[in-house]
Parts: C-alpha cells; structure tokens; sequence
C-alpha cells in the first residue's frame, strides 16, 4: 500500500513543476496537496472494496456443489455416487428359461415381488426353486412356509403366512437384508438366507452342511439362470438329488400336468 501511494506522489510533484504556470500563490499548494492526496486516499479506499467484496462471493454460492465450488465434499460425494450407479447391477425385467414350470407359473409375480424388495428376480426364483419348487402350502419339518420356506416368527401377528403375497413380502425381505449384509454378494446372501444373517461374517468352515448343500446348487443356478442360457446342469443336478418328489407335489397343487 505505501508502495503505490508513493509512486504516484512524485509523478503528481513532477507534473505541476513542469506546468509551473506561476498561477498558484505558495500558501495555497500546501491545502491542495492535502485535498489531492485526500482524493487519492478516497479512490484508493475505495478500490480496496473491490477484492473483499469478490472475495465473498463463493460463500453465497456454496450450496449449488458446481465443480467451481471450494466446498470440495460436494463434488467428492457426487463422483463416489457415480462410481456407484456405474458398478451397481441392474436387476432383470424377465425370469430366465431355465427354472422348472411350477416356478414359472409365478413369473409374472416373482418380477414384481422381486421388484418391490429391489432384488433380481433370477436370484428370487432360485431361492423359490430350492425352497418350495412353487408350492405355496409347502411345510417343513421345521416349520418354514410357502414358497420361500419363511419360519413363523417373521410374520407379523394376523398375517396369512400362506398367502403368495405376504410369504413372498417377509420371505423376500429377508433376502434382501441378506443380500446387503453380504455387501451385494449372492453367494453368501443364499448362505445367509438358509443359515442366518450371521453366517456371512464366519468362515465357510463353520456353515451347516444344509447351507453348504443350499450355496453349492443354489449359487450356480443363479449364475446360470442370469447368464442368459437355456438350461442348467446345476438344476438338472438339484432335481435329480433332491428336487423330483417337491416339484411333483408342487405341479399337483398348481394342477400342472
């Protein structure tokens, strides 16, 4: 600031002794110079204003989150939500080939169901095929019901636990939270599904032999079921050790041929 205020003091000196007119009388350069220089002050105060007042504009602009912004989390948190969208899978719209008939009778109903919990409906339909083979009264000797084998406690008092819709809401629901608990992987969200939620954060070591048999012919014939093939050795497998006598008395409640 002294730096520019004395720059210009002796230009202004050099310029009235070169105009040296003889006009001004000596008593009145010095209340000149006072009024100049206080001219000079108010101008250059003045230009002060300018920096501050540009320098303040960001704070009011904060909340849009453009990449001009200096809040730096705003565009860091729309890149991570990207990266997101990009690696996220989108569900299938349709139910593969592969599944037996008595679980495509529940096409229609399985995308929808699979839908409103945000899952893929492949992944629904091999957990039904497994589970059920499409029966909805189905009953195991533990106790799990309907399509999806849902235990009793996870029904809500007064809640048909039979009824496709609501077996499928509870059923589906826990699913899901597996799946999440699994952090999106569909291995061990079926590990999860048939053991329990716990199961995923243990070694394989420590699963059921049941979960170990769940996981060894569900996971692969979700794999195959989303990979667009028409068949599935993994199926064919499953129906052959454990699945005829199901899918049979799930055709005659259905009245499949």
């Amino acid at each position: 600031m002294p730096r520019a205020r004395s720059s210009y003091t002796p230009n202004w000196q050099t310029a009235a002794s070169a105009q040296g007119s003889g006009c001004l009388s000596g008593f009145l350069i010095p209340p000149l110079a006072v009024l100049l220089v206080g001219v000079l002050l108010a101008f250059f105060v003045k230009g002060l204003n300018i920096p501050v007042q540009a320098a303040t504009l960001p704070q009011t602009t904060t909340a849009s989150a453009t990449e001009d912004s200096p809040a730096l989390p705003f565009p860091l948190q729309i890149v991570g939500m990207a990266a997101d969208a990009v690696n996220a899978e989108k569900p299938a719209t349709s139910l593969s080939p592969i599944f037996t008939p008595e679980v495509q009778y529940w096409a229609d109903s399985i995308v929808r169901w699979a839908a409103a919990a945000n899952l893929d409906p492949n992944l629904a339909a091999a957990v039904m095929q497994i589970e059920s083979c499409g029966d909805p009264r189905a009953t195991s000797r533990v106790g799990a019901i309907g399509l999806f084998q849902v235990m009793p406690y996870h029904f809500a008092a007064g809640e048909n636990p039979y009824a496709p819709d609501t077996n499928a809401l509870r059923g589906l629901g826990y699913l899901k939270r597996s799946l999440d608990a699994a952090g999106g992987n569909a291995r061990l969200a079926l590990a999860g599904y048939n053991g329990g939620i716990g199961v995923i954060s243990r070694g394989e070591w420590g699963w059921a032999a049941e979960t170990v048999r769940y996981v060894k012919y569900g996971f692969p014939i979700y794999e195959d079921a989303r990979s667009g093939v028409t068949s599935s050795a993994s199926l064919n497998e499953w129906y052959g050790h454990y699945g005829a006598s199901l899918c049979r008395q799930a055709a005659q409640r259905l009245g499949l041929p």
